[in-house]
């Protein structure tokens, strides 16, 4: 009689067990719940923390509430100028509204993800279909990840998702593109080299013919000054010699005759000079004419000139 008692008694605290962990769940802060009631939602606001139910009628849906990565396939998109580029990106999402994720996701991540792809694949095919190639690589990225966030996030609110963040990765182009743009690229780079060169070749030039003309004056000048200053010298030195044999003629007479023959004896070699001995030129070598005697023409006072 115990013993069936015994029996009864745990039995039916199994029973009270299972009922209690049935009428209770745990909401974590890093989660989203949802109470049903036989499949319908009841209840979507829960707090993190200790939470009741009706067994066997609630069941309870919890979803990962923190931001998600998600990264899409690289996808060819077309430009204004119709030329492919490869584009890699991600989105980061999460679940604002539990209940309209549930009701148009029915709670499924995967189906979610393969929405969120298709919007973000069809943002950037608008976005890139109004761009050339230039803008969407470098010049307006930053505005097409901004303006794709948030066309994305007004159509992901049907869903109760927000998205937080639309970034691409990576944008390249086809081989056939990138030959073309880079063959592009070096011929203006050369364009610019061919430029910069004949520019610089015309500078050269200039300071060339610059440099020429005043090398011209300045030979110019140095000449004239050269001229300037002989001739003052010349002329001070035919003074000096006016001054200085004017007071001795006789003297100056024979210096020039001395000077004559130096220049006309120094010549060395084979040549031979026939001159008459009592020329003008050899006056200074006949004998000097007896006092009272009629005066030689060689001792006669030169003119001067």
């Amino acid at each position: 009689m115990m013993s069936k008692s015994f029996s009864i008694l745990a039995g039916l605290l199994v029973v009270l067990l299972i009922i209690g962990s049935q009428s209770v769940f745990i909401v974590d802060e890093r989660e989203r719940a949802l109470l049903l009631w036989l499949g319908k939602i009841e209840r979507a606001d829960f707090e993190p923390g200790l939470h009741f139910k009706v067994p066997f009628f609630n069941s309870v849906r919890k979803f990962d509430g923190r931001v998600l990565t998600l990264d899409t396939e690289a996808e060819r998109y077309l430009t204004v100028e119709k030329k492919n580029v490869i584009v890699d990106a991600f989105i980061m999402w999460r679940i604002s509204d539990v209940a309209q994720y549930y009701r148009s996701m029915t709670g499924d991540e995967s189906r979610a993800a393969l929405r969120l792809s298709q919007i973000i694949k069809d943002g950037l095919r608008s976005e890139f279909g109004s761009r050339s190639i230039q803008e969407v690589v470098s010049g307006q990225r930053a505005l097409i990840m901004e303006t794709m966030a948030r066309r994305a996030n007004n159509q992901a609110k049907e869903f109760g998702i927000t998205i937080a963040d639309v970034r691409i990765k990576r944008i390249d182009l086809p081989k056939d593109v990138s030959d073309s743009v880079y063959a592009r690229m070096e011929a203006e780079r050369q364009r610019v080299a061919s430029e910069l060169r004949s520019q610089g070749a015309e500078i050269a030039e200039r300071i060339r013919s610059e440099a020429d003309r005043q090398r011209t004056i300045i030979l110019a000048n140095a000449k004239k000054e050269a001229e300037n200053v002989r001739g003052a010298g010349d002329a001070m030195a035919t003074k000096v010699y006016a001054e200085t044999f004017g007071r001795d003629p006789e003297f100056y007479a024979l210096y020039r005759s001395l000077t004559a023959y130096r220049k006309v004896f120094a010549q060395g070699g084979n040549n031979l000079l026939l001159l008459e001995p009592k020329g003008e030129f050899f006056r200074f070598f006949n004998p000097k004419p007896e006092f009272g005697s009629e005066p030689d023409s060689r001792f006669a006072k030169p003119e001067l000139e």
